[in-house]
C-alpha cells in the first residue's frame, strides 16, 4: 500500500509571508510532545509489506526537533515498519535553526539527506520574503553540512520575486553553483490566497514579475545548471547524475506514500489510490488521536479515469516522461486511445514530444505544463 514515509512538522520560528503551508510558532511543550503523536498515528496504521525506501521530513521546520528526538523517531519507525538499509532519509532545514553541531547530530541520528531551505543568497529578498536567516547564514550552514558528514545537499532557490531582475537572478544561480550541492530545486513565487502576499501583491501589482521574465528566469536557470553538470530531470528539480530525489520521484510515479503529523497527506495504492489528509491543527490533531482516531479527513477513492488523469499530469513532471507501455499495463487502454483529442492537440503545438515508448515534456511544455496538465483533467 505504500513504501514512503512523509512526517510534517507543522513548527517554524517565523511565518514567511508568501507560505501556505501548515506552519505556525510552537507553543510550550508542544515541540516535545510532538514526535509521541506521530509515533501513536504510525501505529493506527497497517504496516508495508516491505521496509520503507524513504522518509522525508517536512514542514515547517522539522530542523527545530532535536536530533535526539529525530533519532528516536527513526528508531521507532525502523521497529515498527522498518527502513530499508538504502533508504533515503531527507531533512528540510532553515540556514538560521542549524549548526556544525546539530547538524553532525542528525547525521548521526540517521539523515543521509539535506534540504536547506535558502531561497535565496539576497539579503534584501530574504527580507522580503519573511526568511529569518541571512545570505551568509545560508552559506555557512551549507559548509557546515559538509562538514558535518553530508554527501547529499539539496538546497531550494526561488526566483520571480517582486523586483527581481535577470542579472540578480544570475547571481543567485552562480552562487548555488559555487557551493556545488547535488540537488537544486528552483521554484517561481506564486501568490497563495489567505497569505500575507495576497494582500501586498494583487495580480496587478508593479513589482510582480511579468510572465515573459519568468520564463526567461527558467530557461536561465536551465542553461546555466545542465552547463554546470546538473541534470533537469523534473520540472522544477537539478541534480547532478545519480542524485534524484527518491522520495518525490515516488510522488511523481504515483508510488503509495504514508502522511504522518498535522496536516499531512497520503495516497495508498489501493485499487485505483486512496488519497486522504490529516486535521490541518495541532490540536484537532492530538484529539482525535487520544480518542484512539486515525486524524484523517477528506478520503478519496479515486476512479479508474481520476487515476489514468493522474498518472500522466504527475509522470510528465519527469524528464523522463510517461510510458505508453506501463500506461496501458496499468490501466488496460492504450493512451493513445484514452487521450486520442488531447494528445494530437499538444504534439501539434510542440507541448509533447513522443518518442520511442516515452511522452514528455518539450521545453516550451515544461514552461507552459500547468496548460498541458488541464487537458487530461
Amino acid at each position: 500500500m505504500y513504501s514512503r514515509l512523509y512526517i510534517h512538522v507543522p513548527f517554524c520560528r517565523a511565518k514567511c509571508g508568501y507560505c501556505a503551508f501548515a506552519s505556525a510558532l510552537p507553543a510550550q511543550g508542544e515541540l516535545a510532545e510532538y514526535p509521541e503523536l506521530l509515533l501513536r498515528e504510525l501505529n493506527g496504521h497497517p504496516a508495508p509489506s516491505a521496509p520503507l525506501r524513504s522518509i522525508y521530513f517536512g514542514g515547517g521546520t522539522p530542523s527545530l526537533l532535536h536530533p535526539q528526538q529525530i533519532g528516536q523517531l527513526l528508531e521507532e519507525i525502523n521497529k515498527t515498519v522498518g527502513i530499508a538499509t538504502d533508504g533515503e532519509i531527507t531533512l528540510e532545514a532553515n540556514p538560521a535553526t542549524v549548526t556544525e553541531a546539530s547538524l553532525a547530530a542528525f547525521r548521526g541520528a540517521g539523515i543521509n539527506r539535506l534540504s536547506l531551505g535558502i531561497q535565496s543568497f539576497d539579503d534584501h529578498f530574504l527580507k522580503l520574503l519573511g526568511r529569518i536567516h541571512t545570505a551568509d547564514q545560508a552559506g555557512q550552514a551549507f559548509r557546515d553540512a559538509r562538514s558535518a558528514g553530508f554527501t547529499n545537499i539539496s538546497i531550494d532557490l526561488m526566483h520571480s520575486l517582486p523586483g527581481q531582475h535577470l542579472e540578480q537572478w544570475r547571481n543567485e544561480l552562480q552562487r548555488a553553483l559555487r557551493l556545488e550541492p547535488e540537488h537544486i530545486s528552483i521554484y517561481g513565487l506564486t501568490i497563495e490566497e489567505h497569505t500575507p502576499f495576497a494582500r501586498l501583491y494583487p495580480a496587478d501589482a508593479p513589482l510582480l514579475v511579468e510572465e515573459d521574465l519568468s520564463a526567461d528566469m527558467f530557461e536561465l536557470a536551465e542553461h546555466l545548471l545542465i552547463r554546470g553538470g546538473f541534470e533537469h530531470y523534473e520540472i522544477a528539480n537539478y541534480c547532478r547524475p545519480g542524485h534524484a530525489s527518491q522520495h518525490n520521484c515516488g510522488y511523481w510515479t504515483r508510488d503509495g506514500y504514508l502522511g504522518l503529523g498535522v496536516a499531512a497527506h497520503s495516497f495508498l495504492r489501493d485499487g485505483n489510490g486512496l488519497r486522504f489528509s490529516n486535521a490541518t491543527d495541532l490540536n484537532g490533531y492530538r484529539q482525535s488521536l487520544q480518542s484512539r482516531h486515525i486524524p484523517a479527513t477528506a478520503r478519496e477513492y479515486l476512479t479508474r479515469e481520476e487515476a489514468m488523469s493522474e498518472h500522466l499530469f504527475l509522470g510528465l513532471r519527469l524528464a523522463s516522461g510517461v510510458s505508453f507501455r506501463h500506461f496501458k499495463e496499468e490501466f488496460g487502454v492504450p493512451l493513445e486511445s484514452a487521450y486520442r483529442s488531447p494528445l494530437a492537440d499538444l504534439v501539434r503545438l510542440e507541448l509533447l514530444r513522443h518518442q520511442g515508448d516515452r511522452l514528455f515534456l518539450s521545453r516550451r511544455g515544461m514552461l507552459l505544463s500547468n496548460q498541458v496538465f488541464s487537458r487530461f483533467l
